[in-house]
């Protein structure tokens, strides 16, 4: 009985603070919220992160110590404490006075809708700014180019003959590696996990060659291989005309711009949110034949 009565108490207090919460209390709660993940994400990648996680391990210590009860540990806690936040505020004046520029170069309206869409934190949506913005720089200087995204096939034989990059997805080094005197610069890049994993890659040959337009080089060609070799996206940049076109499936799809190059990998680069759970509702079917 005594534990009934205890678990009772315990549910009738439970209810009597979610009846006493008010409208301004949710409000407090998500105002509060949001100004945490904004302020995390302007420290993100920089020093200022670095400080906030040796901030956390000394609050850690000093709750450790204070329950502890040790004396001299107390001592030296409570005083280092008293002049961190000064030394803090001097030794990172340069990161703190970036993030409030920031803060204040930054529109409502953007603070806004950077909880529903925030590209800076999510690595498949930087690769597809990366590749759609490299794309779009390679048509106006109509460098011949060839990017593979590697999906659920992986593409090993492949890269084990190729040249291991692994770096992010900058648009400035895909250029550099499709420069026309850039020793890598005839074979593809593989793009894995969302960065540029290898590059100087070269692509088996399509079989359809002879249905294939004459006007097509070679790129293309092996574009379209590839697409039917493996479930690959490939994106192929004409040297002679600049052209964006993208191999699936052993289908060409040609005269693509920025936006459409865009939309397209969005639906249909791995991680896509629309795709994984429709692949887990398949493989629950499976599993329940």
């Amino acid at each position: 009985m005594e534990i009934l009565d205890y678990i009772t108490d315990i549910l009738q207090n439970f209810v009597r603070i979610i009846m006493s919460i008010s409208f301004f209390d949710i409000l407090d709660i998500l105002i509060l919220t949001f100004l945490v993940y904004y302020i995390i994400k302007l420290m993100r990648e920089t020093r200022a992160m670095q400080l906030l996680k040796g901030i956390f391990i000394l609050i850690i210590i000093y709750v450790v110590v204070q329950l502890c009860q040790l004396k001299a540990m107390s001592f030296l806690m409570e005083n280092f404490l008293q002049v961190g936040i000064l030394a803090i505020i001097i030794v990172f004046q340069p990161e703190l006075r970036r993030i409030l520029e920031k803060v204040g170069r930054t529109k409502v309206s953007t603070i806004a809708l950077t909880i529903d869409y925030d590209a800076a934190n999510n690595p498949r949506d930087i690769a597809i700014k990366g590749i759609a913005e490299a794309c779009e720089m390679l048509h106006n200087t109509k460098t011949g180019a060839l990017i593979i995204i590697e999906r659920q096939i992986k593409l090993g034989d492949i890269i084990e003959k190729a040249q291991v990059v692994n770096a992010d997805p900058n648009p400035e080094l895909f250029c550099n590696l499709f420069f026309n005197k850039a020793p890598l610069h005839d074979g593809a890049v593989i793009i894995r996990n969302n960065r540029i994993y290898a590059a100087g890659c070269f692509l088996p040959n399509t079989t359809k060659d002879q249905y294939l337009p004459a006007a097509l080089g070679s790129r293309h060609r092996a574009a379209v291989g590839m697409s039917e070799n493996s479930d690959a996206l490939v994106i192929v940049v004409s040297e002679e005309t600049g052209t964006i076109s993208i191999a699936m499936d052993g289908q060409l799809t040609r005269d693509l711009n920025r936006e459409s190059l865009t939309n397209i990998l969005r639906s249909k680069m791995p991680g896509n949110p629309a795709q994984e759970k429709k692949r887990l509702r398949g493989k629950k079917a499976l599993r329940g034949r």
